[in-house]
């Protein structure tokens, strides 16, 4: 399964190599042009028949982890954040480092040994460790060196009844799901972009946005899911099994109202489930796009995934797939006049 590969694939800012040759295999026979730019984000062309607006669709590659920047003389890795980690949900998760995959284990001062003030909070990341199992720190650098990434341990599986788990659902979920449509035929042409660093900064859109400066663009993401217990209807972002939600502004962009709309009368008129996100926390690449040059007008679609940012989420694939055909019907609409500049 797509999905499962992409999940399971490592990718952090900065060091998408793995999710990118993935993804190069996966479309090289189903686009026009490829190429990688300098900072790294793999953009494809599919050309169109029509005459009409150019599409920009967009999905990040790298995922949230660690970079590992110490090794101290017992063996132990001491490490920093890429990107958005709370520190709850790191002690004794299992971890692989760097290009060979070395695994790991993140460790703690033992809770016996914790002071009654220290039980009481988030063991913060300066008290850390990664333990591989190391005598010394000799032989530690025979197996990693500084620099090198650490991603969750994570194998995608299903869950429940159609429900799938798996690590950086933020945002492979994107990147297959620009794939699969990328699979399909439409008369608009069609910049299909697989973005880096967008967890550290928003980077590579940036970058890319002002490459190609298309005549809108969609940008597609996981985004968090708040329906669990200890939280009010009101609080919920997004819900699982609810449809694709569609975004109305977060921290980084109010979306284009032209677009919004054109998602919603879409599904409607095709019957697809969707949903509003209800909360504008966060950024997403379209932060960066929509204010390329003069202005791109930009809206963002995303897959509800609960427990996001952590070492493992949580998916419906109803949702994903209503995704998908929602924005299939969509670019056809675009094509017969359904969006002007």
């Amino acid at each position: 399964m797509l999905l499962k590969r992409l999940t399971e694939a490592a990718g952090l800012p900065g060091m998408e190599d793995e999710v990118r040759n993935l993804i190069k295999e996966e479309v090289k026979d189903l686009v026009d042009d490829m190429r990688t730019d300098a900072l790294g984000n793999l953009i494809t062309y599919k050309k169109g028949k029509v005459d009409g607006p150019v599409v920009m669709l967009a999905a990040h590659m790298d995922e949230i982890g660690l970079m590992i920047t110490h090794i101290n003389k017992n063996g132990l890795l001491r490490f920093k954040p890429l990107g958005g980690i709370d520190p709850r949900v790191l002690v004794s998760k299992k971890v692989l480092i760097g290009p060979k995959k070395v695994p790991g284990v993140i460790g703690s001062k033992p809770i016996h040994l914790q002071n009654n003030d220290e039980r009481k909070h988030a063991i913060p990341l300066d008290k850390l460790y990664i333990d591989i199992g190391a005598k010394n720190k000799e032989e530690a650098e025979k197996l990693v060196k500084i620099g090198d990434g650490a991603v969750f341990d994570t194998k995608f599986a299903e869950v429940g009844e159609g429900c799938v788990k798996g690590k950086a659902f933020d945002d492979r979920v994107g990147c297959s799901i620009l794939i699969e449509l990328l699979k399909r035929k439409y008369d608009v042409s069609i910049y299909a972009v697989f973005t880096v660093q967008e967890e550290v900064g928003l980077r590579g859109a940036s970058v890319v946005a002002y490459d190609l400066d298309p005549d809108l663009a969609l940008v597609f993401e996981g985004t968090t899911a708040s329906d669990v217990p200890d939280m009010s209807e009101h609080q919920y972002s997004t819900s699982l099994g609810e449809g694709p939600a569609i975004s109305l502004m977060d921290r980084s962009v109010i979306a284009d109202r032209r677009i919004v709309q054109g998602l919603v009368e879409t599904a409607r008129e095709n019957g697809l489930k969707y949903q509003f996100r209800r909360t504008n926390f966060g950024g997403t690449d379209a932060g960066r796009i929509h204010l390329t040059k003069e202005g791109i007008p930009s809206a963002v679609i995303s897959v509800p995934c609960r427990y996001i940012h952590s070492p493992v989420s949580l998916m419906n694939l109803n949702d994903y797939n209503t995704l998908i055909e929602l924005v299939d019907k969509y670019l056809h609409k675009i094509a017969k006049g359904g969006f002007y500049r």
